[in-house]
């Protein structure tokens, strides 16, 4: 069962504070030339919370600092503490790659930490150590989810989606617009009948991690270490698990119906960095196991862009792909969709492309992609540019996945190859904290 609880979160004074001053873009996506600019926006943005302002002082730092910023913040009165516990209601109104004016509405919790063997938390994709033990070092020392973790769940009637929209209509949110435009409205659900509706309605169902591995893994190795701590002191001398109900046994997230018009799974693109661009005729190897291809011509970013919406998107949800070397021609692969995808045991199509084209056709294994020789654009323009640039040898660009094909994977207990999809839009910091120790 999926446990979530309301919880009291710290958050900035509005009269202290500008909001949208204060809020920054999530740590992993922030770049060194961001941290500086963030730093400098204001003395209380939240990514003095989150960073170091240099990439260079990670390394040494205990992050203290953070701690004692914290506090400082919370005697001068510039973070405040809620009354009551709740769950947190968020609308975030943005415009979508194509032009769309979309809204998506989730809200805010406490997770109960789950092992993935449970698969009541389903991850649905691989992490790294180093990130981890950074974001441990972080919350060791701040005693603060300061970032949410993102899940997805199914609601494809969208059950709570009426739920969360009347607590918005019912109030005044508070409002911002984040660094990339996003508009965000905030409310409090501190109603125990509405609270109680979104638990019963959650507790069967399985939650799937869009954004924030790192954070979650990162969360149930301090569950670990306070357990281990925690017997130690009960005087049985040798470390050993124990069930609790401390605070670090919950997690800060976010959660959002996968299947509302506004969740938009959007593709991560592929820049191949580490090796040739191949020949004609070594594209037409590619019919022999089943590819077949058109040409179009595409000279600019822009006209790729418009040539990629009418010539791959038909072919969503089976294997297919479109590669550009910056010479002014698209070539388009696809392949039929396997026989077994209706019964849900076929590879989903960023595994065959994955498989077939990265790793089979340009020789590319898991350790080379990890050591960059695949570089992983997110928009098809930035990537055309980074092709015609002399960045890469050849971009190539993806369609999206859907949201059944993450639930199938993950049900099944795989991962997705790195840099599969991309949820949108990511969640700003500094809307709300969650202190472990007032939880």
């Amino acid at each position: 069962m999926a446990e979530i609880r309301p919880f009291r979160a710290l958050r900035y004074d509005p009269s202290r504070v500008e909001l949208e001053r204060v809020l920054a873009p999530v740590y992993d996506v922030v770049t060194p030339e961001d941290r500086v600019r963030f730093y400098e926006k204001d003395p209380h943005n939240a990514i003095r919370l989150e960073l170091t302002k240099s990439v260079a002082e990670e390394a040494s730092t205990d992050y203290s600092e953070v701690a004692r910023t914290l506090a400082a913040w919370r005697r001068e009165g510039v973070l405040k503490l809620d009354a009551k516990p709740a769950l947190y209601a968020l609308r975030q109104r943005f415009a979508a790659p194509d032009g769309r004016a979309l809204a998506r509405t989730g809200f805010f919790c406490a997770l109960k930490l789950e092992d993935y063997a449970k698969r009541i938390v389903r991850p649905h994709e691989r992490t790294l150590a180093g990130p981890k033990a950074d974001r441990l070092k972080i919350l060791r020392a701040s005693r603060t989810n300061l970032s949410a973790v993102f899940l997805l769940y199914e609601d494809p009637d969208g059950k709570l989606d009426a739920l969360l929209e009347q607590a918005l209509a019912a109030g005044e949110p508070q409002r911002a617009r984040d660094a990339g435009g996003v508009a965000q409205e905030l409310i409090a659900i501190e109603a125990p009948d509405a609270i109680a509706e979104v638990q019963r309605f959650l507790a069967p169902r399985p939650l799937v991690i869009a954004d924030g591995h790192h954070r979650y893994e990162t969360a149930l190795a301090h569950q670990a270490e306070r357990r281990a701590a925690g017997a130690e002191r009960a005087g049985g001398g040798e470390a050993r698990s124990i069930e609790s109900d401390s605070p670090a046994d919950h997690i800060f997230v976010y959660l959002a119906n996968a299947y509302a018009a506004g969740s938009l799974l959007l593709p991560i693109h592929r820049l191949i960095v580490r090796a040739p661009a191949p020949s004609d005729a070594r594209w037409s190897e590619l019919a022999r196991s089943g590819w077949q291809q058109r040409a179009l011509a595409a000279a600019s970013p822009e006209q790729v862009e418009a040539a990629l919406r009418d010539a791959l998107a038909p072919h969503r949800g089976a294997p297919a792909f479109a590669a550009d070397d910056g010479r002014g021609q698209l070539r388009v692969f696809w392949k039929a969709a396997a026989a077994e995808l209706s019964a849900g045991t076929a590879e989903l199509s960023i595994e065959t492309f994955h498989r077939e084209i990265v790793v089979g056709f340009f020789g590319l294994d898991e350790a080379a992609v990890r050591g960059g020789a695949v570089a992983f654009p997110k928009a098809i323009q930035e990537a055309a540019r980074e092709v015609r640039a002399g960045r890469g040898t050849v971009a190539l660009y993806l369609n999206p996945l859907r949201p059944e094909d993450v639930f199938r994977v993950t049900a099944a207990g795989a991962t997705l190859p790195q840099k599969s999809t991309f949820f949108y839009p990511k969640l700003p910091t500094g809307l709300l904290f969650r202190p472990l120790d007032e939880a």
